[in-house]
């Protein structure tokens, strides 16, 4: 860090500040006198801080409404009605665009006023790397890794190739990794530890407050969970059908099954299974789920700490552990989660690195991004975000003197994360067609044409994208709230305002960590936004799900800066009790919310749209348990009718596929009776074939508990001369 005092203010500085008042008050010009009694000591511009506007800082004894910074709260309330206006989807918007506009006039002038103050920015420690290795186990991870790359061949992973692997990786991160010098060594530590006569655990309020918000978080993820969403889709057999492999001893590194998917759920379901005992079901694909996207709230905690404060953090946290759009990625059992949970611990350890210089983060941020690259395939966009990182990062002064330290770093991560994905790299070089087709699908021409030109396509995709947190998140009805916004009604408000918050705190500060945050947001849409081919299926929730991590960081942001210019602008304990007051308000407010959205309308929405299988399951294991067996039974197929082999889940015979067709009834004939038969209302012909097939069959229609989903039950009693 260079010398604070090295050069004092000019008048000719203080004019241009005068003449620029958006980047700044104006610097003091010290007096002599002043200046022998300044301490020395960093400039808060030089410790990355905020520096307030040269406004008074009123003390009040007693409170007064007309003490209240009402610039910022009456900013809030205009964008919380705009966004009202704005979730009934009236196609025209006008009312709640005008709302909007008014709301942001407002916040530039509660910035300006120092009612609206972000949290300081990260005190940047960079620390010169003494560019060591252990050359031993440097050369011993090359080789293992090489070896176990040539060992993963035929798209498997067996026992002697995860061994090389595992090894390999354990070597190079030995190889690179620099203990603290201020620690004693882990063994030192425990044998400390274990000498102790007594041990004592300390709580403070903070960590109780971490709890709680861990707890509300829990609460949103596993309440109900087994019965929201109520019914598996076909994408749900397609996944079971693969851990059933798993189970069964295929250890494939790549899933071709579906037009492909990475391992990483596969296994975790499978560990799902027989940790909890619940076997190949949808609870099991749930639980890995969401216990995953529960954990990965860590990570959003640490990054609101690394970009502000601990109160942001806390924020971050209680904002996206009750938020609908992350919950039902969590809650649907699908890869979506994947992305967002691999986001957030690549980005907490690559803006740590870059702040500390410390060559640890930059390891632990590649070995977050290889496991994430084997878990969703929309975080293939993460190690480009990576190196947009980088290079925001020295084009602005905070890079000055440690640009070629920090591109050395960068490139050890990469190499983590490329050892890591090593098995992936194989099986991409095997089969490249197979392992892209999923993204060239809706990225180029490999299944239709573009229905435009590519780049007007893109420009349409991307602006709908930028909507979709406080317009509409799509029309995927399993993956959310069709026409609605991705956020309620709360944290869209706070992120539209976050957003103009930070461009405001850019044009001052010119740090190029708020340039980050603003520029993430649409890259981690890309997934979705590059749908070309499919522009209908633009904007998605699952494939823009990494966007939540910076997203909610702004929420977060932009609600403390709101709390922290109450607390300062009204001092004593009467700013501590409108902050907290108005904080927990708007979080209990949106709590209410979201659990509506998730726990009312997401699962009527879910239930109302998607077949009821579970209902057809549970009548074929009822009879298989009674009167027949799991061979005797089956559904007639019907034209965009009921997954059968979902059917077959549900009744608990996994790979039983129940499809049967009208013209292939004959082949029943010598199966022995009673038989069962389920038949869709519509499906005249298959109850005709029924009837001529099996004339003394007894119809009956089974009255499901949702609307418009009966369906027929044609029961074949034992005897049936036919």
């Amino acid at each position: 860090m260079s010398d604070p005092n090295a050069r004092e203010p000019s008048v000719l500085d203080y004019l241009k500040a005068k003449l620029t008042p958006w980047r700044g008050p104006a610097p003091v010009i010290p007096t002599p006198e002043a200046k022998e009694k300044t301490p020395s000591k960093p400039l808060p511009a030089e410790r990355g801080e905020e520096i307030s506007p040269e406004q008074p800082v009123y003390a009040w004894e007693g409170f007064s409404p007309f003490a209240m910074p009402w610039v910022g709260v009456f900013a809030l309330a205009l964008a919380l009605l705009a966004q009202r206006f704005f979730e009934q989807f009236d196609p025209s918007a006008t009312t709640g665009i005008v709302l909007y506009l008014i709301a942001i006039a407002f916040t530039l002038w509660a910035f300006w006023r120092g009612e609206w103050r972000l949290a300081p920015l990260p005190y940047s420690e960079p620390q010169t790397d003494p560019l060591t290795v252990r050359r031993v186990a440097l050369v011993s991870g090359v080789l293992l890794s090489l070896v176990a790359f040539l060992a993963m061949g035929g798209n498997r992973f067996t026992s002697l190739n995860v061994f090389l692997w595992l090894l390999g990786l354990g070597y190079l991160l030995y190889a690179f990794w620099l203990p603290d010098p201020e620690k004693p060594p882990l063994w030192a530590r425990l044998r400390e530890a274990l000498r102790q006569p007594a041990w004592g655990i300390k709580i403070s309020y903070w960590a109780v407050l971490v709890a709680l918000a861990f707890g509300l978080a829990a609460f949103f993820r596993f309440y109900q969970l087994e019965a929201v969403p109520p019914e598996m889709v076909s994408d749900h057999a397609e996944k079971l059908l693969d851990v059933y492999d798993v189970l069964n001893g295929q250890t494939s590194i790549f899933f071709p099954r579906n037009t492909g998917r990475e391992p990483l759920q596969m296994y975790l379901t499978a560990a799902m299974a027989n940790l909890f005992n619940t076997g190949l079901s949808f609870l099991s694909l749930k639980l890995g789920t969401a216990l995953l996207g529960l954990a990965s709230l860590i990570y959003v905690y640490l990054l609101g700490v690394e970009i502000g404060d601990r109160k942001v953090g806390l924020l971050a946290l209680v904002l996206a552990g009750i938020a609908y759009w992350p919950n039902v990625q969590a809650r649907v059992a699908l890869r979506f989660i994947l992305y967002p949970a691999f986001v957030a611990p690549t980005l907490y350890y690559l803006l740590r690195g870059l702040r500390t210089g410390n060559r640890n983060h930059f390891l632990l941020a590649g070995l977050a991004l290889g496991i994430g690259l084997h878990g969703y395939s929309p975080i293939r966009v993460l190690p480009i975000l990576v190196l947009v990182a980088l290079g925001l990062y020295l084009l602005h002064q905070h890079s000055k003197g440690m640009r070629r330290q920090t591109i050395l770093l960068v490139g050890l991560l990469a190499l983590i994360a490329l050892i890591v994905f090593l098995p992936l790299l194989r099986y991409m070089l095997e089969d490249p067609q197979m392992f892209f087709y999923r993204g060239l699908t809706r990225v180029g021409t490999t299944e239709q044409e573009l229905p435009g030109p590519a780049w007007q396509i893109f420009l349409s995709n991307l602006w709908d994208a930028l909507k979709m947190v406080n317009w509409s998140g799509g029309n995927i009805w399993v993956i959310g709230l069709t026409n609605r916004p991705a956020l309620d009604l709360v944290s869209a408000s706070l992120f539209l305002l976050g957003v103009v918050l930070l461009v405001l705190r850019y044009l001052r500060r010119r740090h190029w960590l708020d340039l980050f945050l603003l520029i993430s947001v649409p890259f981690l849409m890309l997934p979705s936004i590059l749908s070309l081919a499919f522009p209908a299926e633009n904007p998605a929730l699952n494939r823009a799900g990494g966007a939540t991590v910076p997203i909610f960081l702004i929420c977060a942001l932009a609600l403390d800066g709101l709390l922290r210019g109450i607390r300062e602008k009204i001092s004593g304990r009467w700013g501590q009790v409108l902050a907290w007051g108005l904080g927990l308000t708007l979080v209990a407010f949106s709590a209410g919310i979201n659990y509506d959205l998730v726990f009312n309308q997401y699962y009527q929405q879910y239930r109302n749209s998607a077949w009821n299988t579970s209902e057809m399951g549970a009548v074929i294991e009822q009879f298989a348990e009674t009167v027949g067996d799991r061979d005797s039974a089956w559904v007639v197929a019907y034209p965009y009718w009921v997954d059968t082999r979902l059917v077959g889940m549900n009744a608990g015979f996994p790979t039983k596929d129940y499809a049967i067709w009208p013209d292939e009834l004959d082949q029943t004939l010598d199966v022995p009776a009673p038989k069962l038969f389920l038949v869709k209302p519509e499906d005249q012909e298959g109850l005709d074939a029924l009837q001529v097939t099996y004339p003394q069959g007894l119809l009956s229609l089974h009255d499901s508990a949702v609307d418009f989903k009966d369906f027929y039950i044609y029961f074949v009693p034992s005897g049936d001369s036919n």
